[in-house]
């Protein structure tokens, strides 16, 4: 029966086994890309529902592949239908996109019965994923790092500090330059009146870099390094990650 209706397929009227199959063939592609996403992925921000929609996209798309063959009025129906539905998630990260092009493209070219290029597609994506993950395009330190440090007011300063950034750093960045005034505190004395101190800070400029690590650098190396810097008053240093936002 399944050789039959195989030999007998028509677009337009696709028969219960034929769907059957393509959307099987779409789960299992989509889930050796999930399994691969899950493998090379470093980002402990990994999502359980962002994994099972990888592998569910791909039966979708299948399935809206077969529902449309080759009649042009149904591909503009379902245009029509989809246009309600308000995509709202916001996928910070590039890779996570591609992550979810290539479970739709895989479940694209099986509901159009195109199994070759759906495996030989799923099958180069999946290797280029994980030789990416091993090589030196996967950088392990995604960390974005921000220096605030407070120096005197000297014009050599600048290049001092960005040379002991350099030693430890691969990419550092000017983010800011400002120039301090005197600092007011209010305290109260023993009978509650309110007193102004005024902190002298005329001579004190702060600068703000935002930096990345080298593969190999150390935080306490760059910490040493930053407290060398001559009229060093005040050093902040901190670390967090930064998403890519499209």
């Amino acid at each position: 029966m399944f050789d039959i209706e195989w030999l007998n397929y028509d677009p337009e009227t696709p028969g219960f086994y034929i769907v059957l199959l393509t959307t099987l063939f779409a789960f299992f592609l989509s889930s050796l890309i999930a399994i691969t996403y899950e493998f090379t992925t470093q980002s402990i921000y990994r999502r359980a529902h962002f994994v099972q929609a990888l592998i569910l996209i791909g039966t979708v798309a299948a399935m809206v592949m077969q529902a449309i063959g080759d009649s042009l009025a149904r591909g503009l129906g379902i245009i029509g239908a989809l246009s309600i539905i308000r995509f709202r998630t916001v996928l910070d990260d590039p890779r996570n996109i591609t992550f979810m092009f290539a479970s739709l493209g895989a479940g694209i070219a099986s509901g159009v019965l195109g199994f070759s290029v759906a495996l030989t597609g799923t099958i180069v994506f999946c290797l280029g994923a994980v030789i990416l993950r091993f090589s030196p395009l996967s950088n392990t330190n995604e960390l974005i790092g921000e220096v605030r440090l407070q120096v005197p007011k000297d014009d050599e300063l600048k290049a001092i500090i960005e040379k002991a950034l350099y030693k430890e750093c691969r990419d550092i960045e000017l983010e800011k330059i400002r120039f301090l005034n005197p600092k007011r505190v209010k305290t109260y004395d023993d009978k509650g009146i309110p007193q102004v101190e005024e902190y002298s800070r005329e001579n004190l400029q702060e600068f703000s870099y935002l930096i990345k690590l080298k593969h190999r650098g150390s935080i306490s190396a760059l910490g040493e390094s930053l407290e060398a810097i001559p009229g060093l008053e005040s050093l902040r240093l901190s670390f967090r990650q930064r998403a890519t936002k499209l």
